[in-house]
């Protein structure tokens, strides 16, 4: 499913999709396979989070979940759902939505599989914000999570203007973004080093990554950056598929390169930002799930919805197996997410080397 401003041709003399007009002159253009994969990713999404709901010391059937939500439940159920376990499956499907969308822009901007917000560092800024409020100056939730948007912002208009050399091309912006990770990881461990105990370890459940103990105090503010930005960021769909065929072709078709570039990067940037603020830097998500939603689609393009659908089943995923599968020992989802991760990208690695592109 993708955003364009108009059709495809037919190939083969095959009818191609066809668009639905939708006000501000953008059209939808429904591929077949696409639509497929995004309606069976959002059936995906919506059973994870009913199974997650009735997930915890006390358990509760899906269809008492499904109930409790349509307000037919009994007041212990409508406690534990609505209050205690709803907020946190919805940052959770929130989060991942907005990494998942966020990964498929830098990946396209990038033109690089690898050009995401792990590899570029600008979840390592949020960290460094987040400690910087935490180890110097005390701050409580409300303030970390602003240290954490305000870091992220910083650093990932940081490696934009190190990365610009009469236009940003993939491989640069990734050696750059590699560079500034490993400068704010130093700064991280540093300011790991000079915390008190109780702020170190403080630090250091915030730098995992986790839903535990979210609530409609985090929803909100995510909800309202995602309502503004994944329109904005749908919007330029077209130009961003004319963009990952190179500068030229852009400019030949009346894109404006640079401008929308930045549009596209300053939006994906918020998005990280916004999702770091809200459950810690969680790994690996931003990478893998636009990569997986493209093959799922064999798609051209920037997968953008089914990217962002694909984040939101992963991060549920990972969070059910950081509460069943270990056991009694409930691990935070962040450590879920980097084990994942980190097999996928060695895979990744591998299969581009074997391809001759790295």
């Amino acid at each position: 499913m993708t955003v364009t401003d108009a059709p495809r041709p037919a190939r083969g003399g095959r009818t191609g999709p066809r668009p639905v007009r939708l006000p501000g002159g953008i059209s939808l253009r429904l591929e077949r396979r696409a639509l497929g994969v995004g309606a069976l990713l959002l059936v995906l999404v919506l059973a994870a989070a009913v199974l997650l709901i009735g997930t915890g010391d006390f358990d509760i059937a899906p269809w008492d979940v499904v109930q409790t939500l349509l307000g037919n439940g009994t007041p212990a159920h409508e406690f534990i759902v609505n209050d205690l376990r709803l907020p946190r499956v919805l940052v959770g499907i929130l989060v991942g939505a907005a990494l998942g969308m966020a990964g498929a822009v830098f990946q396209s901007v990038s033109r690089n599989p690898l050009g995401s917000p792990d590899v570029l560092g600008f979840g390592y800024g949020s960290a460094v914000g987040a400690l910087l409020v935490i180890v110097l100056f005390h701050g409580g939730a409300g303030e970390v999570a602003v240290g954490a948007l305000v870091g992220g912002v910083v650093a990932g208009l940081a490696v934009y203007l190190l990365a610009y050399k009469q236009g940003i091309h993939g491989y640069r912006l990734v050696l750059v973004g590699i560079g500034a990770s490993a400068m704010l990881v130093a700064v991280i461990q540093y300011l790991l080093t000079k915390a008190q105990l109780v702020e170190a370890t403080r630090a250091m459940v915030w730098l995992t990554g986790s839903l535990a103990g979210r609530d409609w105090a985090q929803v909100w503010p995510l909800l309202a950056t995602c309502a503004v930005l994944f329109p904005l960021v749908l919007g330029q769909s077209r130009a961003l598929r004319m963009i990952e065929m190179g500068d030229d072709a852009a400019y030949a078709v009346g894109v404006r390169v640079e401008r929308t570039r930045l549009l596209l990067m300053v939006a994906a940037i918020l998005l990280t930002t916004a999702a770091s603020a809200a459950a810690g830097p969680i790994s690996f998500v931003a990478l893998a799930a636009p990569q997986l939603a493209r093959r799922l689609t064999r798609s051209p393009g920037a997968s953008l919805l089914t990217g962002a659908l694909m984040g939101a089943l992963l991060l549920l995923v990972s969070d059910w197996a950081s509460q069943r599968a270990f056991g009694a020992d409930q691990l935070p989802v962040g450590v879920v997410t980097g084990l994942v991760g980190g097999c996928y990208l060695l895979w990744l690695l591998v299969t581009e080397r074997r391809a001759g592109r790295i």
